[in-house]
């Protein structure tokens, strides 16, 4: 397994309802996403950073889906281009169907 934070930084504070309005479009589509186990979107306590996590089944998935193309796009949404750092999970713990 291979997560993936992709963060998006401003000077100024993200609106709020304006990200969560953009999660909410953008869900649709990670829903049954081949390789996909998880996607989150996050706004950072600060507001001035929007955060996105992945957990990808494997690195090449991962690293397949974030192009050129695709940063150019969720450069467009947030206003910020963003800093992909992929992640290696060692272990992870899921209590969702605890």
């Amino acid at each position: 397994m291979i997560g993936v934070l992709v963060t998006f930084t401003q000077t100024e504070k993200f609106d709020r309802s304006a990200l969560a309005k953009v999660a909410g479009e953008l869900r649709g589509p990670f829903e049954g996403m081949a390789g996909l186990r998880f996607k989150s979107f996050m706004l950072g306590e600060d507001g001035i950073q929007a955060r996105n996590f992945y957990v990808w089944d494997d690195e090449d998935k991962a690293r397949a889906f974030f192009t050129e193309e695709l940063v150019g796009k969720v450069t467009g949404v947030y206003g910020v281009p963003p800093k992909i750092e992929y992640l290696d999970i060692m272990e992870f713990v899921d209590n969702s169907g605890a």
